[in-house]
């Protein structure tokens, strides 16, 4: 999933990767009206398995930060109101969600933008943020119970 939803500088929203073509990318918003269009090289794409938040230890890669929202709400959207809250109550909520994060670097727009996001994905149904290699391993471990029940 990660790889698959894209941030686009200058364009607002969420974007799925659709296909691919020789010199541009076809991309869905993800939002209601799931619009097709093309992306092309000269645009800034980055894909939200790619960003990071800082911390004052190591940066910790979105999808996890996603993963402690979707706890911490119980796969709900963030019961904070991001456009009006101020920045104390910002940064008080997603030190709930990430406590170690570094407070000169990450701005309140940061956590605003990541709970955009957040809320995003969960009105569109996109729930899974696990790493695809953890989902993986967890298909093998389910496989090989099977076969040792039979």
């Amino acid at each position: 999933m990660k790889e698959t939803i894209l941030a686009i500088a200058g364009k607002p929203g969420l974007y799925k990767l659709v296909s691919r073509g020789k010199n541009n990318l076809i991309v869905e918003l993800v939002d209601a009206t799931h619009r097709r269009m093309p992306v092309f090289n000269s645009d800034r794409i980055t894909s939200l398995g790619d960003i990071a938040m800082y911390t004052n230890s190591d940066d910790v890669p979105l999808m996890q930060v996603f993963i402690a929202i979707r706890e911490k709400e119980e796969g709900k959207k963030a019961s904070i109101n991001y456009k009006k809250a101020t920045s104390a109550e910002l940064k008080a909520y997603f030190a709930e969600v990430l406590p170690d994060f570094d407070r000169e670097r990450v701005h309140d727009s940061d956590i605003r933008k990541l709970l955009q996001c957040y809320n995003t994905l969960i009105d569109n149904g996109i729930t899974d943020f696990e790493p695809e290699e953890k989902a993986e391993e967890e298909t093998a471990e389910e496989e090989t119970a099977e076969e040792t029940k039979e």
